[in-house]
């Protein structure tokens, strides 16, 4: 009886040992991987501001920007549809994966800008990144004509004798970095900071200007969203020229209704500025948050894949 339970005791401490040493030796479990969110925003534009979003790698984008005059006026010029308007159509393509590079025209002031964009960060599903994060640049050049910047007008937005103007002068600068989150799949939220630099500007102007931004989309169907934006230049008096705050910039308030699928995206919106390059809107806006200051506008974007 005794060797029996001798037997029956090594025979377990043998079976716990061999089991302990199997589990050791197991390989640990693998880790599951955590995807990227997708869709933070429908497009890589919002209104006049830039999201986090871009496209697959080998895309091309079509952007077409149109703002109308402002709503003033009323029915007399079918709030301001019939009246002064700015566009810009722009191209950008994703070479590799998270990067964009871009370029696009603007009939006011007849600027051309080339662009890129850089997501550094990607939001996770399991929130092993809580946040995306971009930065963005561009670069504008003023296509006038000299003799555009020799009249009356022109001639106090620039400094200096006329026969000292240079292409350099032509040359304004905008970069942003962008930080964004999607909180469910019906709201998105981003903030930004920016710096703007103007390489020529008049005696009543400072070259460089700081802005802050916030952009957002809420989800009211499968493919209609309500989307908004604001840009707020900052008076910083260490980076200023000026004595007096005689021409501040004013901010930016627009708000509209978004329509996506796959390949496009609709925007239609009002906005107190008539500007469409972001350093326009920091720099120059002086609408007023009123009639006489808002105009409507939208923007189509088109994807191909290649």
């Amino acid at each position: 009886m005794k060797k029996n339970i001798i037997f029956i005791a090594l025979l377990t401490f043998s079976s716990l040992f061999t089991y302990a040493q199997d589990a050791t030796t197991e390989a640990p479990a693998a880790k599951e991987k955590d995807y990227p969110v997708s869709a933070t925003f429908e497009s890589g534009s919002l209104i006049d501001a830039q999201t986090v979003v871009i496209p697959d790698k080998k895309t091309l984008e079509m952007v077409i920007q149109h703002k109308f005059g402002t709503i003033e006026n009323g029915h007399s010029n079918l709030w301001g549809i019939y009246g002064s308007s700015n566009i810009r159509i722009g191209l950008n393509y994703v070479p590799f994966k998270n990067f964009q590079i871009g370029a696009g025209i603007t009939k006011r002031y007849m600027t051309t800008d080339v662009n890129a964009k850089w997501t550094v960060l990607q939001q996770t599903r399991k929130n092993s990144m809580p946040i995306s994060v971009m930065l963005y640049g561009n670069i504008g050049i003023d296509g006038r004509a000299v003799s555009a910047f020799e009249s009356g007008m022109v001639r106090e937005a620039y400094s200096g004798p006329l026969y000292h103007f240079r292409f350099n002068d032509r040359l304004s600068y905008f970069s942003q970095l962008v930080v964004a989150r999607k909180f469910t799949d019906w709201f998105s939220l981003q903030a930004a900071v920016s710096f703007t630099h103007y390489n020529a500007v008049g005696t009543l102007y400072d070259h460089d200007k700081v802005g802050v931004h916030a952009s957002g989309r809420i989800k009211v169907s499968p493919q209609g969203s309500i989307i908004f934006n604001y840009d707020q230049p900052l008076k910083i008096k260490d980076i200023s020229e000026q004595r007096e705050w005689t021409n501040a910039p004013k901010p930016n308030l627009a708000f509209g209704y978004e329509v996506s699928t796959g390949t496009h995206a609709f925007q239609i919106y009002m906005a107190s500025t008539t500007s469409l390059l972001p350093q326009d809107n920091i720099m120059w806006n002086q609408n007023k948050m009123d009639k006489t200051g808002f105009a409507i506008g939208f923007v189509i974007t088109r994807l191909w894949a290649y």
